[in-house]
C-alpha cells in the first residue's frame, strides 16, 4: 500500500530508486515490490520520455482505484476520530503534527 500511495501522491511516474526512497526501502526491495505490483496488475512499466534507457513505474487504473479507496478510508477514519474535536483543538493538533513532521529525522 505504501508503494501505491507514494505513486498516487507523486502524481507522476517514478523510477524504482525514487520509489525506494519514498517508501523507505533499498533499491533491490523496491524492485521486488514493483515486480509484484506489475504481476498483480497494479503497476505498469513505462519508458522514460527523457531517457529511453530508463524505466519508470506508474499506477494502472486498478492500482489507482485501490489507492484511492484506501486513502478515502483513511480520511473517513480521521474524520470520525476528529468528530468530537473543537475547531481550536483541530487547529492545535494540525500545528503540533506539522511541528512533529518538521522535526522527524529523515
Amino acid at each position: 500500500m505504501r508503494l501505491l500511495i507514494a505513486l498516487a501522491q507523486a502524481d507522476r511516474s517514478l523510477g524504482v530508486s525514487a520509489i525506494g526512497e519514498s517508501i523507505g526501502v533499498d533499491q533491490p526491495r523496491a524492485s521486488r515490490l514493483v515486480s509484484q505490483g506489475v504481476e498483480l496488475g497494479l503497476l505498469q512499466r513505462e519508458v522514460d520520455p527523457d531517457d529511453a534507457r530508463r524505466t519508470l513505474i506508474a499506477l494502472t487504473e486498478k492500482g489507482r482505484a485501490i489507492s484511492n479507496r484506501f486513502r478515502g478510508a483513511q480520511r473517513e477514519s480521521v474524520d470520525l476520530a476528529l468528530d468530537g474535536f473543537t475547531d481550536e483543538e483541530r487547529a492545535l493538533l494540525a500545528q503540533l503534527l506539522s511541528r512533529l513532521a518538521d522535526a522527524w529525522p529523515r
